[in-house]
């Protein structure tokens, strides 16, 4: 029997029998692993453990700890969705499945309208079918008989057409009695499958393709996990975020809101701005201690430019358009031409760099009405950009600061993070050796700052690779904020140059850099990690000063005038209702100091503070509580103490 050799993700090889399965080699591994064994990785491309091997190759046995087990597992369930759909309604048209974070979705044509009273029964149907399925038989087809198996299905016959014309194999895959187009990808058996471990949780309507001139679908939403009691963990935490909602705290807080009149563009009210003015004056604060310039650049720019810099070519379907005396302008989607031309304004020598510009920069980019969340995904928004301008010498040091002041940042809010490393896109600009650069760079500078990451691989910018950070909030979920992007494409194509020590012209790499990311995003973040109770120094409102009767208005607001002098953000409340019903009030604008003065503060010159975790200490000497709440704000803590 002809032999093949195996790689496996160690480097160390061996000579298997030519047509050996996945599983197989799984078990002559060791049997914990062939237990565990639910796919196998094959030169790059996930396939189910049964598929032969006939050729060398290097090869990966998936378990449900990789992000491709789990992949498998959801896709493998989207098969069994699709099933249970067309036994409970027939002549319904099937599209896709695919597994998606943490579950996956299947779009459906349905001939009447389905509503979400209808997915329990839906579910019900899935665990009737499950037991009566296994594993997952592969049959290539033919075009023609592909066609036939869904001739009233014009969504399918236009994937077969585009699967045929890439000259990729037709391929059903079969369990149970249930067939779909599949390229394949599951898991080895439907038998280990817990009934328990997945859940249907919504619908949504989705265009097919993504396009909105095309078929408007059903799309059914799934959560699933290997087991139930990580299901039901996801299931506590969803729970606990619900009640976290930032749309819904931004309207009780009156931080901002949205309207019809503006999709996607975000109104900010005068608390909501106190606090993006408040992160703005943080961020400049640090950025000039640590040799960063301000910019501004333009909104709106010449067509030209947007040719120029690649992003016509590569970004065009996600910008806005406009005319000025008949010439074509854009609305930047992106802010690094504008800050490439104020750099171009003048030669630098190599004594100036690094060179960075630093600019909140506004930018537009349109995404579809469907996918509008919140200040989580908008279409107008302030990124926190910079540009540095470096030679190939610093580009290195250069990229290991930034970490470090992404690092300070995050510790200033109380994130932790993880970071991953975006490589070379299937579309690219540039010379394969400059791409190289750029990611050992990157690689490097994580290495050198001892960081673990996570290789994402053809996942870059079109013009260079990046590393991301991504945030854990306070209920464990996390969300990528920061990046850094080294890019050798902008500068050449914009001719910029610099003077080197042999008094020669270079062209300079470009790494750009954002920390908060959109400021609008991070604010939407801040306000679901804190459940709308910000810290002192982020709190819009830092304290509100309640009288008990109205006889101590007087010395109310000589509190309030002290508080002031020391720039603290203090309310008061006169009202002639009950301390009790004026607590309640601060307490659901979650405002962090509430101050109550009666017949007692007034004799003793002090008040009683109640904090927002309703500790209450009575008999305060308003200079002790100005000096507590000064070092609270100076050291950024997350809660007040006194």
């Amino acid at each position: 029997m002809p032999k093949i050799r195996i790689t496996l993700p160690d480097g160390s090889s061996k000579e298997y029998e030519k047509g050996i399965n996945g599983k197989k080699i799984a078990e002559s591994i060791g049997p914990r692993l062939a237990k565990d064994a639910v796919a196998v990785e094959i030169n790059g491309r996930i396939a189910d453990l049964e598929e032969k091997i006939n050729e060398d190759s290097k090869i990966r046995i998936i378990t449900f700890r990789d992000k491709d087990g789990l992949d498998a597992l959801r896709h493998s369930l989207a098969h069994l969705l699709a099933a249970a759909v067309m036994e409970t309604y027939p002549g319904t048209k099937r599209t896709i499945g695919p597994p998606i974070e943490n579950g996956f979705y299947y779009d459906f044509q349905f001939k009447n309208p389905i509503t979400e009273e209808d997915l329990p029964k839906i579910e019900k149907k899935m665990r009737e079918i499950l037991p009566r399925w296994d594993k997952f038989a592969k049959k290539e087809v033919t075009v023609a008989e592909a066609k036939k198996e869904f001739k009233d299905n014009e969504f399918k016959k236009e994937l077969i057409d585009e699967f045929s014309k890439k000259g990729e194999k037709l391929t059903f895959y079969k369990s149970g009695d249930y067939s779909d187009l599949c390229r394949g990808g599951h898991i080895s058996s439907m038998k280990i499958v817990n009934l328990d471990s997945f859940k249907l949780t919504h619908i949504a309507g989705a265009y097919w393709r993504g396009n909105e001139k095309n078929p408007q679908l059903t799309r059914i939403y799934a959560l699933a996990f290997p087991t139930k009691k990580e299901l039901d963990a996801h299931l506590k935490m969803l729970e606990e975020a619900k009640k976290r909602d930032h749309r819904v705290l931004g309207k009780q807080l009156e931080l901002f809101s949205i309207h019809e009149e503006g999709p996607g563009f975000i109104f900010f009210h005068p608390k909501g701005m106190k606090i993006i003015n408040l992160l703005k004056d943080f961020s400049r604060k640090v950025h000039e201690k640590n040799g960063y310039e301000e910019i501004q650049t333009p909104i709106i720019l010449n067509r030209s430019l947007w040719e120029q810099s690649g992003h016509w070519e590569h970004y065009k379907e996600s910008m806005y358009f406009t005319k000025v005396d008949n010439r074509d302008f854009a609305v930047k989607p992106m802010n690094c031409p504008g800050s490439i031309l104020v750099f171009k304004e003048k030669l630098y020598s190599y004594r100036d760099l690094p060179k960075r510009l630093m600019e909140y920069g506004l930018v537009h980019r349109h995404e579809l009405a469907g996918v509008l969340s919140g200040l989580f995904r908008v279409r107008s928004f302030t990124q926190d950009d910079t540009h540095i301008f470096v030679n190939p010498a610093q580009m290195e040091d250069e990229i290991i600061k930034v970490i470090d002041l992404t690092d300070y940042f995050y510790k200033a809010f109380g994130f932790d993070y993880n970071v991953e490393i975006s490589t070379r896109p299937e579309k690219f600009m540039g010379k394969i050796e400059e791409w190289s650069k750029a990611e050992n760079a990157l690689e490097d500078a994580l290495k050198k700052r001892k960081l673990n990451y996570k290789l994402n691989p053809g996942d870059g910018a079109f013009y260079g690779p990046k590393i991301d950070f991504h945030i854990k909030d306070c209920i464990g979920r996390t969300w990528q904020c920061a990046t850094i992007q080294v890019d050798f494409q902008m500068p050449q194509k914009f001719d910029v140059k610099y003077v080197e020590e042999d008094g020669k012209k270079y062209t300079p790499i470009i790494i750009h850099r954002v920390i908060y990311g959109s400021i609008e995003r991070f604010f939407g973040i801040l306000i679901e990690h804190y459940a709308g109770k910000f810290p002192l120094w982020l709190a819009p409102i830092q304290a509100r000063i309640l009288t008990v009767a109205d006889r101590f208005n007087l010395y109310a607001k000589e509190i309030k005038e002290e508080l002031e002098k020391n720039n603290l953000r203090v309310e008061l409340d006169t009202r002639t209702e009950s301390v009790e019903y004026k607590v309640r009030g601060a307490q659901l604008q979650k405002i962090p100091l509430i101050l109550t003065v009666g017949e007692k503060e007034e004799k003793n010159e002090t008040v009683a503070v109640r904090t927002l975790d309703n500790k209450v200490k009575f008999g305060v000497k308003a200079n002790v509580l100005i000096k507590e709440v000064l070092d609270n704000i100076e050291k950024k803590k997350e809660k007040f103490e006194i």
